[in-house]
């Protein structure tokens, strides 16, 4: 890999591939959605990567691989640069539910959604054609 290479220097995107276990065909397609990674070109198109493109893939695989985010989910996160450093909340697993109990639920959804749906008929009455 990159052993013996100082901490400042350049990786191109095979070594960044190996380093962070991702095919540099995904690093090129980041690099597409992405717009804050931006390695150096150089000699028909060669990529250099410095340490701080590294951090930012490694920023965005975990959001993407680890913590579940979409691309678009992941562009947001990184556009806020305070949240970007902050693991966000995860909604928690709602408890399961006792099939006694569903019975209930269900029931009192369907008088819920009926309401609504009356309510709804209402007001759409009300709009002139």
């Amino acid at each position: 890999m990159n052993a013996g290479k100082a901490d400042t220097a350049y990786l191109t995107i095979s070594e960044v591939s190996e380093k962070l276990d991702i095919p540099a065909h995904v690093l090129r397609f980041w690099e597409s959605k992405f717009t804050q990674v931006k390695p150096l070109k150089r000699n028909g198109g060669r990529r250099y990567y410095r340490q701080a493109d590294v951090s930012l893939l490694m920023r965005i695989r975990d959001l993407l691989y680890n913590q579940g985010y979409t691309i678009k989910g992941a562009q947001k996160a990184l556009r806020q640069p305070a949240a970007a450093d902050i693991d966000l909340p995860r909604p928690a697993a709602a408890a399961p539910v006792p099939a006694a109990a569903d019975q209930d639920n269900h029931a009192e959804a369907r008088a819920l959604i009926e309401e609504a749906r009356s309510r709804l008929d209402s007001l759409l009455a009300r709009l002139p054609n």
